[in-house]
């Protein structure tokens, strides 16, 4: 790798570019779990994971995930993600079945709230 930086400097320009992507992810991801609640966290990775973009459209639908990834992920316990994910689900924001965890557009408001 250091011989194909050194040598190709497209190869050295996709290596940064992607080391300072990821740099740039950690930071968010640092300041997400020391700035926000459990159920922030939560609302937030499942807008990620269902490819939530700034034009407001998503994929909706996340294959089925158990709640014990989601808890790893969010940094708490799996009963905590499991209340947030049955209040998700009554207010609306989120409807789960057979086939996966459809994310509404709506599930934003609980991320900037506040």
């Amino acid at each position: 790798m250091t011989q194909a930086i050194h040598e190709k400097p497209k190869v050295a320009d996709l290596f940064l570019a992607c080391l300072l992507a990821r740099n740039l992810q950690t930071e968010q991801n640092l300041v997400d779990q020391l700035f926000n609640s459990s159920e922030k966290r939560l609302a937030r990775i499942l807008l990620l994971l269902a490819h939530f973009n700034e034009n407001g459209t998503s994929d909706t639908l996340i294959p089925n995930i158990s709640q014990e990834a989601l808890a790893e992920m969010v940094g708490t316990t799996r009963s905590r993600v499991n209340v947030f994910m049955n209040k998700f689900r009554t207010s609306g924001f989120i409807n789960y079945g057979k086939e996966g965890i459809e994310v509404r557009k709506s599930l934003l408001s609980v991320v900037l709230s506040d």
